[in-house]
């Protein structure tokens, strides 16, 4: 190989090594912070090739997107005194890597623990005025704003502006939850007894109505029996009355038929009469018509 084509080689290597040091690409996602020897030269926020100094200029890349950040179960004491097990999330953009840089440097892990404080004094200082049921209801979006805008006021100085903040889960403490489910428990069983209790007292109230009802219609049935009875056993009289009147002969012949059936008929009845009596005297002799 000819040293000619040898030296170009080389030389193609170097001016490639070279380009690579000396020029970068800032992606659409990110912006760019320019360092020269740990000192801020220029900050890049158009995407595409740029240049630098080669082994004297650092580039520091920082996300422009929307960024999470979740936060471990911490216990909060309420304002009524309860407490509460709450797990939240933090949503913040970069929107200054000049400060971000000169606040806490490239390290993505520095500013999460910094805004975990934060937002964690700021959750802690808004509850801390606040009931469950307020947390629980529709009133936790005025809650989270507030932590929000409490956040923000203490992280405006590192570059960062925080987007959104929520309670991602709120849970009672085990000992809390129990004590709750008992007088839950307790008051389910006292409304239960009271329940009870009125449905019990209305029950004799029905019972005790009906039964006087019933009373009463048993006397007035037994007051319209009697007077339909007496009117009939009046009608009967009057009848018996007539038919005596208009053949005495014949109803007192009628009459003894009807004692020999209804004494006689059934085998059963025993009298103790003399055979001459005159109970028997149409069993002796045919009745004559009148």
């Amino acid at each position: 190989m000819r040293p000619g084509f040898l030296a170009l080689i080389a030389v193609l290597i170097v001016l490639a090594i070279g380009a690579d040091a000396t020029f970068f690409t800032v992606p659409q996602t990110a912006q760019a912070l320019l360092v020269q020897l740990g000192e801020p030269r220029a900050l890049i926020t158009t995407p595409g090739l740029h240049a630098r100094l080669p082994l004297v200029q650092t580039v520091i890349l920082f996300d422009r997107r929307l960024l999470d950040d979740e936060m471990a179960g911490e216990e909060v004491i309420l304002g009524d005194q309860r407490r509460l097990i709450v797990d939240s999330f933090t949503r913040y953009r970069i929107t200054d890597p000049l400060h971000y840089y000169q606040a806490v440097g490239p390290s993505e892990e520095a500013i999460r623990a910094r805004l975990d404080a934060v937002v964690s004094g700021s959750l802690r200082r808004v509850l801390g005025g606040e009931t469950l049921l307020g947390v629980l209801s529709a009133d936790r979006d005025r809650i989270m704003r507030e932590i929000r805008r409490q956040a923000n006021g203490e992280m405006a100085g590192f570059g960062i502006v925080i987007e959104d903040v929520r309670i991602r889960r709120a849970d009672l403490p085990a000992e809390n939850t129990q004590a709750i489910l008992s007088r839950m428990q307790s008051e389910r069983e006292r409304v239960a007894k009271q329940a009870r209790a009125e449905g019990a007292e209305a029950a004799a109230k029905i019972r005790a109505n009906a039964e006087r009802e019933r009373t009463v219609l048993l006397a007035d049935a037994r007051g319209e029996a009697e007077r339909l009875r007496g009117e009939g056993e009046q009608k009967t009289i009057a009848l018996y009355a007539g038919a005596y009147q208009q053949d005495p002969q014949f109803f007192v012949i009628w009459r003894t038929l009807a004692a020999y059936r209804d004494g006689l008929a059934g085998g059963q009845s025993r009298l103790i009469l003399s055979p001459e009596a005159d109970f028997f005297r149409y069993l002796r002799q045919v009745p004559q018509a009148p």
